[in-house]
């Protein structure tokens, strides 16, 4: 029996959830939040497995889960939202989300997303699939590697580059910023992988995040493309 919190601004789509999950057997619906406040109130006072959480919507933002993922890290949680950049995933999966789905979801994805996480899995819906493998994120990665407390020499203008690339420019836009060459940017971005020992660009994001080049809230709207 997995016990579910939902938590979302919008009275019409925590109604709707709950009706939705409540025809399910295995599923025990505690309550609905509308804000970050109730739901961790509510969340101290329950014995949740689940949130269903909108970390997007109003009222709530990323810090909502990393509030409890780091006083309650047994609850998992699963975010539901409408579209967000690829850097928005990846900041909510670094923030304590264990599983991602959409909004427009088919039913059987949103229950299937809930079945697993409880059982201490990780779910993505297909559409969030394709937009990671469209920014060439592969979720696989994202947790090989934690970063140490090691020092990295890293320099100004390769904090520079790290911090642009984590706000979603690319080469030829930070050649442009920086007034450098694409190729030159390039150089920057392989030696930035070799240094921080990373192979990707989420690992990138992750480094931004952590040493606070950038916030994670920074992204939570960011436009799609």
């Amino acid at each position: 029996m997995a016990r579910i919190i939902i938590a979302d601004t919008n009275p019409l789509i925590r109604t709707g959830l709950t009706a939705l999950l409540s025809s399910y057997g295995d599923f025990e619906l505690l309550g609905e939040a509308s804000s970050e406040q109730q739901l961790l109130e509510m969340v101290q006072n329950f014995d949740t497995d689940v949130v269903l959480i909108d970390f997007a919507a109003r009222n709530f933002s990323i810090d909502t889960v990393q509030r409890i993922s780091r006083n309650h890290p047994r609850v998992r949680m699963i975010a539901i939202t409408g579209e967000q950049t690829g850097i928005t995933i990846v900041n909510a999966l670094r923030a304590g989300v264990c599983s991602y789905i959409k909004k427009d979801c088919d039913i059987n994805e949103i229950v299937d997303s809930i079945r697993e996480t409880s059982s201490g899995g990780r779910f993505f819906c297909g559409q969030i699939l394709e937009t990671l493998r469209k920014e060439h994120i592969d979720v696989n990665d994202m947790d090989i590697r934690e970063f140490g407390c090691e020092a990295v020499n890293i320099s100004e203008r390769e904090l520079e580059i790290i911090t642009l690339i984590a706000e979603g420019y690319t080469n030829v836009e930070i050649a442009e910023k920086l007034f450098l060459s694409p190729h030159t940017v390039n150089t920057h971005r392989k030696n930035i992988l070799q240094k921080l020992g990373v192979n990707n660009t989420a690992a990138i994001v992750m480094y931004a995040v952590k040493t606070n080049l950038v916030s994670p809230n920074k992204f939570l709207f960011a436009p799609v493309g």
